[in-house]
């Protein structure tokens, strides 16, 4: 054979030499950071809430990450001197080492701080909400669980913490944004150099379930609105019960409350047990139902009709907000702020009817209203209150001019007043109604429910 025909036959021959190599496999996704399980909580200790099922589930063979909210460096420290950001870094260890006593290693902390009230808005924009948010996708993306636990988002009478709702707020919101290429489209984007500085090459990822826990004082009123758990079965890997378990990894938290842990430590197994009981340590853990795309019954296992593998996104369906009336007074502040979060991201969690707080006596009252005028001339609106004896009135009661086409905010300030020394335990319950007048008609009535208590955080 001629030379030149030699070259033209192994030109010829040359795609048939590579189509016969062995196809070169792509990376995917690290399977080491994989869970079926993601809670998300606020502060260290939080994760207190979930750990008796979380110790289920592990013993069930799911994977469990956790995302914090804050390093929890607000508050007192019962262990050392450290106080601020220096103990914030201290809880963040405890917290990792906690976990780590039910096995669980891929834990996240967002870098909120944290908020001293029960004001959910306070909260979010303490942890500037939209940079929180876009962390809190990344690891829904980065983890990919088939099933987020988090805060119930809403407010009860209870500790009620603004961080705590702030947690189920951002952990409902990853929920339904995690899954959309167009949202923070940047981490979803592939590389275009090898060492891309910003782009993430992560993938959308659509979680199956939602729960929350709730953050109030009597969570009786969820019975039946989510699966209910016995911490008292005995756990196959540890050999005690589940509320043993979860204890045990409390006991890593030692700046938030070594006096307590210090006299377990002093006790018997059985007086221990008894005294744990006496602590809530052996209540049923309840859980609140938020969104499941897979079906399955309310009250059904929390893995009820999850299967392994990706689901496709679901675009949460609002509803169409009620028509307002022209001229209106209404609640506003974190309960209108619900009924927007409830709608928006098509919730049907429970509430309380009237809206309800916890607040400590002697301090103050706020009521957020929003004064409405969609007419086209200025209206006068006449803002009264009717109280309980001995609360006293100490701004925002009169007559205001809205103009036409405003929306206004204002608020009624009453002063508490203090408890006896001798109140113990659970107060009843006081009404307080705020009434909107104008052209001689009702334009609104907002009632809340105030329970007072010796200690309870900020409004």
């Amino acid at each position: 054979m001629k030379p030149v025909a030699i070259v033209v036959f192994a030109l010829l021959w040359a795609p048939l030499r590579v189509a016969a190599q062995e196809a070169k496999p792509l990376p995917v996704p690290d399977e080491r950071y994989k869970a079926d399980i993601l809670l998300v909580v606020a502060h260290p200790d939080d994760e207190g809430a979930a750990t008796p099922y979380l110790a289920r589930a592990l013993d069930e063979g799911k994977r469990v990450a956790v995302a914090f909210g804050t390093r929890g460096s607000s508050g007192a420290n019962e262990a050392g001197t450290e106080q601020a950001a220096a103990l914030g870094a201290i809880r963040e260890i405890e917290a990792r080492r906690a976990l780590a006593t039910l096995g669980i290693h891929n834990v996240w902390f967002l870098g909120g701080k944290d908020t001293a009230s029960q004001n959910v808005l306070q909260s979010l924009a303490n942890w500037d909400h939209g940079v929180a948010q876009a962390q809190l996708v990344r690891l829904v993306r980065l983890t990919r669980p088939d099933v987020m636990l988090t805060f119930l988002p809403g407010t009860f009478i209870g500790e009620d913490h603004g961080d705590h709702q702030a947690a189920g707020v951002l952990a409902t919101e990853a929920f339904d944004l995690a899954g959309d290429p167009a949202t923070f489209a940047e981490q979803v984007a592939a590389p275009v150099r090898r060492l891309e500085p910003f782009l993430e090459n992560l993938r959308p990822w659509q979680a199956k379930k939602i729960y929350y826990f709730p953050d109030a004082s009597n969570d009786e009123m969820f019975r039946g609105k989510g699966p209910e758990y016995s911490v008292k079965d005995i756990s196959k890997s540890a050999k005690h019960a589940y509320w043993r378990v979860a204890m045990d990894s409390f006991r890593m938290h030692q700046t938030q409350a070594k006096g307590y842990l210090d006299s377990l430590s002093k006790l018997s197994d059985a007086e221990l047990e008894k005294k744990a009981i006496s602590d809530g340590w052996g209540d049923r853990q309840r859980f609140v139902l938020g969104k499941s795309l897979v079906g399955g019954s309310v009250t059904g296992d929390i893995f009820e009709n999850v299967k392994p593998g990706a689901i496709a996104f679901v675009r949460p369906s609002a509803p169409a907000a009620p028509e307002p009336p022209e001229v209106a007074v209404a609640l506003a502040g974190p309960w209108s702020f619900y009924d927007e979060f409830r709608r928006a991201h098509g919730l049907t969690l429970w509430h309380p009817e009237p809206p309800e707080i916890a607040l400590q006596g002697g301090t103050s009252l706020v009521i957020p209203l929003w004064l409405r005028n969609e007419t086209s001339a200025a209206r006068d609106i006449t803002v009264t209150a009717d109280l309980p004896a001995g609360w006293k009135l100490s701004g925002g009661a009169g007559k205001f001019v809205v103009a036409a086409k405003q929306m206004a905010a204002m608020r009624v300030e009453i002063d508490l007043p203090a408890l006896d020394e001798g109140a113990h335990g659970k107060q009843e319950l006081h009404e307080v109604t705020v009434r909107g007048e104008s052209n001689g008609q009702s334009v609104g009535v907002v009632k809340l429910r105030v329970e007072l208590r010796k200690r309870a955080l900020p409004e």
